[in-house]
């Protein structure tokens, strides 16, 4: 598998535009920075997973057939 697979497929996605950005001209600093704020976004996608996973369990608690 090529890790273009899993890339997002519209070519204007931020993702896509995201992993293809050259890094050669950022600073030790500017990467740190960068770095960070990614690993922020990553946190926070996982807690919005983590909300999805726990509501649709919820929801399939609620409405399972007896």
């Amino acid at each position: 598998m090529d890790d273009d697979d899993n890339l997002p497929r519209s070519a204007n996605d931020p993702l896509n535009l995201l992993v293809k950005q050259d890094l050669d001209p950022l600073s030790v600093d500017e990467l740190d920075k960068r770095i960070a704020v990614l690993k922020n976004e990553i946190s926070r996608c996982e807690a919005k997973k983590s909300f999805a996973v726990s509501h649709r369990a919820s929801a399939d608690n609620l409405f399972k057939k007896s």
